[in-house]
């Protein structure tokens, strides 16, 4: 395994976003892995700015629209308009038609346009007029969300929300990060220092060769046994799907290629399991009034459910 076209893609995203190394792994472990990213957090704390920096340093087509309620799901997926000399319908690209797309804040817009993005995200393909259209490889989502509560919000649907591999949140800058954040900005554009480093060829090799990373039977139980108990939890009304599953095992694999690993460990499984099966859970009512969250749930569940020990022995049994 050759992870080093990954480490210079996170240290190109690490010129223009200051102090959050271990969100940046996780967004390119996602990216690795096939999937979307959700990122919800409060505005200004530097979500657009770590899209715009994945999609420069990885050389990608990158398209950004600004949720808003009045935004329509032909903006998304494209429309066909006719044309008077020749007589036909001729299709006009839609802002998805790219490698990157980044939709902010897209708990604002309608569900309708949330739907149209959901396709997109599943099946890697529009459909306008009856058409299905395939999109660019590789295709990412890394959408931007406010906390439900902020003004003009509404909550996304279960459904849409599986969509997403992870859900990560960035949060404030301790105050050494925040001073070089305020110099940086007084400088300049950060993301002007931003360069390619790789293309998306190089990105979607990599993503095939961390499909190749081994995972022992022991690990694909540990996980199943760790989304079993979000279902059966007394706080939790609805636990994570078998989606969820496949999410953390790729997710998994993406993680051991990053630490050049062709095969995976329990800690691999450890570091990334809130990110993906926090926002997959939705709680009960008592469990809202006993103010448990989920995040608290899933610390828990990783404490109870026990780890497959891995000896260097089986270690070695473990490399393909």
């Amino acid at each position: 395994m050759d992870s080093s076209a990954a480490l210079r893609v996170m240290g190109e995203v690490n010129k223009a976003v200051i102090g959050k190394k271990e969100c940046i792994v996780k967004v390119m472990t996602a990216i690795i892995a096939r999937g979307h990213i959700l990122i919800d957090d409060i505005p200004g704390v530097g979500k657009t700015t770590m899209a715009m920096a994945f999609s420069k340093a990885m050389g990608l087509e990158q398209r950004r629209v600004q949720f808003t309620p009045d935004v329509m799901p032909a903006d998304i997926t494209g429309f066909s308009v006719y044309q008077k000399e020749t007589g036909q319908f001729v299709y006009q690209k839609g802002a998805a038609m790219c490698n990157l797309f980044l939709a902010d804040e897209i708990n604002r817009t309608s569900p309708k346009t949330q739907s149209a993005l959901l396709e997109a995200m599943e099946e890697g393909s529009v459909t306008v007029d009856g058409i299905t259209r395939e999109l660019p490889k590789p295709f990412v989502v890394i959408a931007t969300q406010n906390p439900v509560g902020s003004a003009g919000t509404q909550m996304l649907p279960e459904s849409q929300l599986d969509r997403f591999m992870v859900c990560i949140q960035m949060g404030y800058p301790d105050l050494t990060d925040e001073i070089e954040i305020v110099k940086g900005r007084s400088a300049g554009n950060p993301l002007e220092q931003v360069c390619p480093v790789i293309t998306a060829e190089g990105l979607m090799r990599m993503q095939r060769e961390a499909e190749a990373v081994f995972i022992h039977d022991m690990l694909y139980e540990y996980m199943s046994r760790l989304v079993r108990a979000t279902r059966e939890h007394p706080m939790v009304q609805l636990g994570v799907s078998p989606r969820g599953t496949i999410a953390l095992a790729r997710m998994t694999k993406a993680l051991a290629y990053l630490y050049d690993r062709n095969y995976a460990i329990p800690e691999d499984v450890v570091s990334i399991a809130k990110d993906v099966l926090v926002h997959r859970i939705r709680l009960a009512s008592k469990a809202k009034v006993n103010q448990v969250t989920a995040d608290m749930i899933v610390n828990e569940i990783i404490k109870k459910v026990p780890q497959p020990t891995m000896r260097r022995k089986s270690e070695e049994r473990m490399s393909p």
